[in-house]
Formats: C-alpha cells, sequence, structure tokens
C-alpha cells in the first residue's frame, strides 16, 4: 500500500516532460494542416506544457522550467524548414515562415512557459533553486589544491635519434 499523503503513479524524467511537450506540439501543427484550426498549436503547446509539469519529477523541475521557449522553436522550425523546402528560395521561405509562425505562436509561448513556471514553483521550484545555490556556494569555498611547478625533463621536446651515431666521414 502507498503510504498516506504520497501519490503513486507516472512520473517523468525531464528529458521525457520536454519530449512529450515537442510530440504534442508537432501533433498540433499536422492537426493545424489538417484541419485548418490555427490555434491548435498553442492549445497543444500550452497544454503539454501543464501535463509535463505536472508528471515531471519534483527534482528535475528546474531542468523543465527553461525549456519551453526552446521547445516551442524547435518544433516552428522543423514543420517551417518542411515546407520551405518546396519553395524557389528555400532561405527566404524559411525566414518569412519562421517569422510569421513564431509571431503567431508569441502569446502560446508566453503562456506556455507562464504556466510551467507557475505550477512549477508551487511544486516546489524554490527548493531546487535553494539546493543549486548552495551546490554552487559550496564549490566556490573549496581551496583547490596548488601544485608546485614542474618544469618538464630536459629534451622533452627534442626529437630523439635512434640507432648508432655515424661517423665523421
Amino acid at each position: 500500500m502507498a503510504e498516506k499523503g504520497r501519490r503513486s503513479g507516472v512520473r517523468l524524467t525531464a528529458r521525457g516532460a520536454i519530449a512529450l511537450t515537442l510530440v504534442a506540439t508537432l501533433a498540433g501543427y499536422v492537426l493545424t494542416a489538417v484541419l485548418g484550426l490555427s490555434y491548435l498549436v498553442g492549445a497543444a503547446f500550452v497544454g503539454s506544457c501543464l501535463l509535463g509539469v505536472l508528471l515531471v519529477n519534483r527534482r528535475e523541475l528546474l531542468s523543465l522550467v527553461v525549456t519551453p521557449p526552446l521547445v516551442f522553436f524547435c518544433a516552428t522550425l522543423f514543420v517551417e524548414l518542411g515546407r520551405a523546402f518546396g519553395s524557389v528560395s528555400i532561405v527566404q521561405s524559411l525566414a518569412l515562415g519562421l517569422y510569421g509562425s513564431l509571431t503567431r505562436g508569441a502569446p502560446w509561448l508566453f503562456a506556455g512557459s507562464a504556466v510551467v513556471l507557475a505550477v512549477a514553483w508551487r511544486r516546489g521550484l524554490r527548493d531546487n533553486v535553494r539546493e543549486l545555490r548552495e551546490d554552487l556556494r559550496a564549490g566556490a569555498e573549496m581551496p583547490r589544491p596548488r601544485q608546485p611547478f614542474v618544469p618538464e625533463p630536459e629534451g622533452y621536446f627534442e626529437p630523439k635519434v635512434y640507432g648508432t651515431p655515424r661517423g665523421d666521414d
């Protein structure tokens, strides 16, 4: 039996939650192309961000909080790169497609990032930040062992000569 107050169930690593968000965002792009509903990309992104932050292990919240903008950009880049391959100028089409998609997706991106931050804060992000600060402080306070200067042995960089020396001819 599970202890009282302790939840059992599915837990994700930060990588798993990031992969979930990436796959859901790409699926949102596919559904948008099929159904023609432009809000599906954003809804899929925000929903997967919420699901990911709820299912991730508490000790990995700090890693997850910083990734939603990168995940959204990577999904958008992948989709726009696929669209650009059919055009005459791939670079121009990619640049314009990225600009348009990221502009349309900016409110969803901010909403997903805010949801992840708010839920992670309630789940214990503060403790993760405190632990990171303590680890960094402990690492900075450790004195580094000083090693005396030891010169290289003489002839270290000189080429080795094999065999017997030649006589003076």
